[in-house]
Parts: structure tokens; sequence; C-alpha cells
């Protein structure tokens, strides 16, 4: 799979979860930041980072670098994906549906951000199994991967599109 330079892109990025850690030593509490960014052009590449720090601009920039390096393409036809998918990380799984148009993004908190980041506009959601922002996440991001835009089924088939939809 082929790097996408961040720098060409016109990237937005949206904090998705900010949480405080404390690690117990023995002069008290020492507390740290972790956030999850996602970053997305809205026109089908999109990315998602992990930023740890002990203050919170420098975890959000961190996860802001770590999503641009992670950056995939989705295919988007009509504002919708091609067909259902399902992704899984750990305990969480996210099933991915298509919607007519005028239908939106039916979605929750971490699920939206990476649906609305990726420029799809219409879309049926579902978390199953975990409410986990960072295994909710990294699920959606796994179901995305798994999308084909039916030019390349067609190539790796060697058929022509028609005969594929």
């Amino acid at each position: 799979m082929d790097r996408i330079d961040a720098n060409a892109l016109e990237l937005k990025d949206k904090l998705v979860y900010l949480n405080r850690v404390a690690k117990v030593v023995k002069g008290g509490k020492r507390f740290s930041f972790n956030a999850i960014v996602v970053v997305g052009d809205g026109k089908g590449h999109v990315g998602i980072g992990l930023g740890k720090a002990n203050e919170v601009p420098e975890a959000i920039r961190k996860a802001i670098e770590q999503a641009k390096k992670s950056l995939c393409r989705v295919p988007i036809e009509e504002g919708t994906i091609p067909y259902e998918v399902t992704g899984c990380y750990g305990a969480g799984r996210v099933f991915l549906r298509p919607a007519s148009a005028g239908t939106g993004i039916i979605a929750g908190g971490a699920v939206r951000a990476v649906i609305e980041a990726s420029g799809i506009h219409n879309v049926l959601t579902k978390c199953l199994g975990t409410s986990n922002p960072h295994n909710v996440v990294k699920a959606t991001m796994e179901a995305l991967k798994q999308l084909r835009s039916p030019e390349a089924v067609a190539e790796l088939r060697g058929k022509h599109v028609q005969e594929v939809r």
C-alpha cells in the first residue's frame, strides 16, 4: 500500500477523545494525557493517531503527527460506501452499511468523527461489543481499509466494471 503525502492534502483534524491518566509514585500522583485525533480531507483520505504527553497540547500535536502518517484512501460512491463491511479491533466491532442520499451519518461519537473526516455523507453504523473510543476508532479504520472500489475489484477479477456491480 502506497504512503499518502499528507502535505499535498488540505487536512482537517478533530479531537475524538482526551483522557487524563494518573501514575501513582512515592510523592503522590503524576498526571499525563492521552489524545485520539482523526485527520481527513473530506475527499476520501482519513487517518487516526494516538498521542501521549504530560501536557494536553503536546499530546494532541503528537496524535496529529501520527494520524498524518497513518492516512489511507477510502472509496466513496455517490456520498456513501460501496457495500456493507464490519471492522474489528479488540472487543470493538463496527458495522457500516451504505445509505441512500439524504440519510446523513447515523453514527455515535468516535465512529462519526472518522466517517465525517473521510468525506462520507450517507451511512448507517452500529457499534457492537465495546464503546471504548480507542477500540471503536481502530475498528472503524479497519472497516474502511477493507473497502475496495468497483474498479479495483473488477481489475483483480479480470472483468469489466459492469460485470462486478
